[in-house]
C-alpha cells in the first residue's frame, strides 16, 4: 500500500437525505433506455429499428466514426420507441422488456488466459467497452491506444454519493475478473483508490494485481481526476483510462458467465425521498420503478441522474444514466423566498459566512436548485482556489478557454481536468456562470485541433 494522500482543498456539501444501508430490489421497469447523449462525442448509427426484437447484449446502435464501439441493450424485449431531437438526433432508444432476459452468448472465458486483442474485442462486442474512459478529455477509450495506468475510484465524495464499499460487498470474485481483464489491457499499473477514513472493503484490499492509494480529504478527493493528479498526472501525449467498480464487476460477470449483465446498485437520495436506501436494478431502468410511492409531497421536485454537483436532469419517467450509481431527489426551488438575502440564513448552506448557519458546522440541508441570484460577469474572488485541490490555476484555465488560446490551456493543465473537476468551482461561483460547459467546450476544441 502507497502513503495516505491527505487532500486540503476542496468542500463538503452536507445535503439531507443519504441513503440507508439497505438493499431492496427495485419494481421491474416497464421500460429501458439507452441514451446516445451518454456518451460525449459518439456519434450514434442504429443497428435497429421500432419492433425489433432484442437480446440482453444486442446492439442497439454504434458510433459512426469507430463502429467497434457498441451499445448494447440490457435487457431482452422489442424496440418499442427511438426518441429524437432537433435535427433528427437520436435521444433514446426505448426497450419495453420480457418477463424473464434472455441473453446473448458472448461465452464463458478467463481473461488470465486471453490475449489483449480478444480482451477488447469481447468488451466491444458486449457494449461494455464504453465503461472504460479516458484522460485527457473524458470520453470513451480508445481500443486501439494502449494507456500507462487504469485508474478505479472505490470511493466517492460528492453529495449523497453511495457507498462503494457496501455496493461491492459479496462480489470479490467478480471484481477479481474483472481486474485480471483489466491488467491486459495496461502495461502500468490498475490503481484502486480507497478512503483512508475508513475500513476499505475486503473486495478492493484482497484483489490481486492491484496497487492501492489511500486517499483523506473532503470532495473531490473521491474524483477520480484528483486522484490521478497526485499519482500518475496525464501529460501532453498521455493516456490514462478510468472505470467504476461497478463496471469492474460487469466486466468480471461477463467473462464468468458469457452475459451482459447490466445489474446495477444504485442509491436513492436526497431531500425529498420518504425512505432513502439502495435499489438492485438494471443500467437503464426507468428510474420511475425505484422513486415511486417514495416520494415527499412538498412542491416541484427535481429528479438528477447522478449527483447534485454533475448529474443529469430528468423527467419522473426519465431513464438511469449509463455511468450513474446514484439518483438524487432535490427541490425544484420555483418557489418565491420571503426577504431573500435579508434573511439570516439559518437553513441556507454558504462557503463564507454570509449566513448564520455557519454556526453549525454538522448541520445537514436542504437545498433546492435555485440560482440565488443572477447571470454576471466573471469575477475574482479566490474562492475558487479555496476548493480547487489540484495544482493548477483554476481561473487562469478558465480565461485560458474562453478566449481559446490552446498553447496557454496546455500549459496551465488542461489534459489533466475534465469538466466534473470544476463542478465545486460552479457550486461556489458568485457569478452564476457554467463553468463545467465552458471546460468541455475547452475539451471539444482541444479535440478538434489536436486529432
Amino acid at each position: 500500500m502507497s502513503d495516505r494522500i491527505k487532500i486540503k482543498r476542496g468542500l463538503n456539501i452536507k445535503l439531507k437525505g443519504s441513503a440507508e444501508k439497505i438493499f431492496v430490489k427495485a419494481e421491474k421497469a416497464e421500460l429501458f433506455g439507452v441514451k446516445p447523449t451518454d456518451f460525449h462525442g459518439l456519434i450514434p448509427k442504429l443497428a435497429i429499428k421500432v419492433g425489433d426484437l432484442v437480446k440482453a447484449g444486442s446492439v442497439l446502435f454504434y458510433d459512426k466514426n469507430q463502429p467497434e464501439i457498441k451499445l448494447t441493450s440490457p435487457v431482452s424485449g422489442v424496440v418499442q420507441t427511438i426518441n429524437r431531437g432537433e435535427r433528427r438526433r437520436i435521444l433514446e432508444v426505448i426497450v419495453k422488456p420480457d418477463e424473464g432476459i434472455e441473453y446473448e452468448d458472448f461465452k464463458q472465458e478467463n481473461p488470465a488466459e486471453l490475449p489483449r486483442e480478444k480482451i477488447i474485442e469481447k468488451l466491444l462486442d458486449s457494449g461494455l467497452w464504453p465503461s472504460i474512459r479516458q484522460r485527457p478529455y473524458h470520453i470513451i477509450a480508445n481500443p486501439e491506444k494502449t494507456p500507462k495506468s487504469i485508474f478505479i475510484s472505490a470511493f466517492d465524495t460528492a453529495p449523497l454519493a453511495p457507498d462503494y464499499d457496501f455496493v461491492v460487498k459479496g462480489m470479490g470474485k467478480e471484481f477479481q475478473v474483472g481486474i485480471d481483464a483489466l491488467s491486459k489491457l495496461t502495461e502500468g499499473k490498475v490503481h484502486v483508490n480507497v478512503d483512508s477514513e475508513y475500513p476499505p472493503s475486503l473486495v478492493f484490499t484482497r484483489a490481486q494485481g492491484i496497487q492501492i492509494n489511500k486517499f483523506k480529504g473532503p470532495h473531490p478527493a473521491g474524483n477520480v481526476g484528483t486522484q490521478i493528479h497526485y499519482i500518475d498526472p496525464v501529460n501532453k501525449g498521455e493516456l490514462v483510462w478510468t472505470i467504476s467498480p461497478q463496471d469492474v464487476i460487469a466486466i468480471g460477470r461477463l467473462f464468468l458467465t458469457g452475459h451482459y449483465d447490466a445489474s446495477r446498485i444504485v442509491a436513492l437520495a436526497g431531500s425529498e425521498v420518504l425512505k432513502p436506501k439502495y435499489f438492485k436494478t438494471l443500467a437503464g431502468s426507468c428510474i420511475r420503478s425505484i422513486t415511486e410511492n417514495n416520494i415527499l409531497d412538498r412542491g416541484q421536485i427535481r429528479y438528477i441522474s447522478g449527483n447534485v454537483l454533475t448529474g443529469t436532469r430528468v423527467t419522473k419517467n426519465g431513464f438511469l444514466g449509463y455511468y450513474d450509481s446514484q439518483i438524487t431527489l432535490i427541490p425544484e426551488g420555483d418557489q418565491h423566498e420571503f426577504l431573500g438575502w435579508l434573511s439570516p440564513g439559518f437553513n441556507k448552506f454558504s462557503l463564507s459566512r454570509s449566513f448564520w448557519s455557519w454556526l453549525f458546522p454538522r448541520k445537514k440541508y436542504r437545498i433546492d436548485s435555485n440560482l440565488k441570484g443572477g447571470n454576471r460577469a466573471l469575477m475574482i474572488t479566490g474562492s475558487f482556489e479555496k476548493v480547487f485541490p489540484m495544482d493548477i490555476l483554476p481561473m487562469q484555465l478558465l480565461k485560458a478557454i474562453v478566449v481559446e488560446d490552446i498553447d496557454l490551456m496546455e500549459k496551465l493543465g488542461i489534459y489533466e481536468v475534465v469538466d466534473e473537476d470544476f463542478a465545486l468551482c460552479e457550486f461556489v461561483d458568485t457569478s452564476k456562470t457554467e463553468i463545467q460547459e465552458i471546460v468541455r467546450n475547452g475539451l471539444d476544441l482541444m479535440i478538434k485541433e489536436m486529432s
